[in-house]
């Protein structure tokens, strides 16, 4: 079986999204684990004459819990929001400060617990669909404003998930979706890009996406 140009581009782009991540959590974890055990271990080893293998994998869990425990209260929030304004007032610092703060964003956004499920609604007009994740109902009072049931979703923005809009919309307007967050998220962060496996449909000879694109996409098999 051949693969035509179309295929290449589509599963080199979705490879792209499976190996970026991962790489780039190795890199990360590489350099602090390489961070933690070259300060801790030498200063251990110089202390007493040991060298303890893996002390730097305990020092970062240690420094990870402890900063999860002081963002968590006024005094250690009070103290994580001057640090960042310090570090986002520095040029260089700040592009590469925000960009990994991002990506942190787009990983604790995909928690299962804040969304309900996704589905999709015309939005930001009739005739244009988009992805919006139900966040739950809304208050009983605000229910009198409408005579049908109404319902909170959030519509994410494309690439960065973490900015969008918050809607009220009545629940009939809302198409549920099999989907999953974790797709429907990859799917918003690529552009269309991804696509699920089991999502896929090949486009057929007369269909509109042939003329639009200038190709036509095969069934595979």
């Amino acid at each position: 079986m051949t693969l035509d140009k179309a295929k290449l581009k589509r599963y080199f782009f979705t490879g792209l999204l499976v190996v970026i991540p991962i790489w780039g959590t190795f890199l990360i974890l590489q350099t602090l684990l390489a961070f933690f055990d070259g300060i801790f271990g030498d200063l251990f080893s110089g202390l007493t004459g040991w060298y303890i293998p893996g002390l730097g994998i305990v020092m970062l869990i240690g420094v990870v819990l402890l900063a999860g425990v002081l963002t968590t209260n006024i005094v250690g929030q009070q103290l994580h929001q001057r640090w960042e304004a310090w570090v986002k007032s520095v040029p260089i610092v700040q592009g590469i400060y925000s960009t990994l703060q991002s990506v942190t964003d787009i990983i604790s956004i995909q928690q299962k617990d804040k969304f309900r499920k996704v589905v999709m609604i015309q939005f930001p007009k009739n005739g244009c669909y988009c992805f919006a994740f139900v966040t739950g109902v809304v208050p009983h009072e605000m229910q009198h404003i409408s005579p049908k049931p109404l319902i909170n979703v959030y519509v994410p923005t494309a690439p960065n998930p973490t900015s969008g809009y918050y809607l009220v919309i009545p629940e009939d307007e809302a198409v549920s979706l099999s989907i999953s967050v974790d797709d429907a998220m990859k799917m918003i962060v690529s552009g269309g890009l991804y696509v699920p496996s089991g999502q896929r449909m090949p486009m057929k000879d007369g269909d509109p996406g042939n003329v639009l694109f200038g190709e036509h996409v095969k069934d595979e098999g």
